[in-house]
């Protein structure tokens, strides 16, 4: 079986510099049911299912590759409302690799840097550009954005 083991944290913008060119997603849901998400992305050239269980910072899941042109087909026809569109460039710091996530369109305005672990009691060296963790925090999930996107937040909770 497949974990996700993911820490999330915001991102203080003026401490962050860019490293790479970054990667432009496209993801939407064909379920954002609390025990299932069903997300479909595209990555650059290539194109994703993905299926995760139930759980915040450690849960199951399951990405299978498949043809970019199906990915975009469901895109377009078979997910819910509320595409994520988002821009990931990938950093080292403290021997981890972390995904930093600059949102567009409706989350305009939010990044959010995920770090994979191997295991639940890995430790790991947090950059100062990594902010409080947010990853118990349901409003930051994608499949969150795509129903309530940043831009509806109030301004005292962004």
């Amino acid at each position: 079986m497949g974990q996700e083991i993911e820490h999330k944290f915001r991102v203080n913008v003026s401490r962050w510099r860019l490293q790479d060119e970054g990667v432009a997603i496209r993801q939407g849901y064909l379920s954002t049911e609390k025990d299932r998400v069903v997300r479909i992305r595209t990555a650059g050239s290539k194109a994703y299912l993905t299926i995760k269980g139930p759980g915040h910072i450690s849960r199951a899941e399951f990405e299978y590759e498949i043809p970019f042109e199906d990915a975009s087909s469901m895109l377009d026809d078979l997910c819910l409302p509320g595409a994520i569109e988002k821009t990931r460039y990938k950093q080292e710091f403290g021997g981890h690799i972390w995904e930093i996530d600059v949102f567009h369109g409706d989350n305009e305005g939010l990044v959010v840097a995920e770090i994979e672990l191997k295991h639940e009691g890995e430790t790991f060296e947090r950059p100062d550009w990594a902010l409080d963790e947010v990853s118990e925090d349901p409003r930051y999930f994608n499949a969150s954005l795509s129903k309530a996107p940043f831009k509806t937040w109030p301004e005292t909770q962004r």
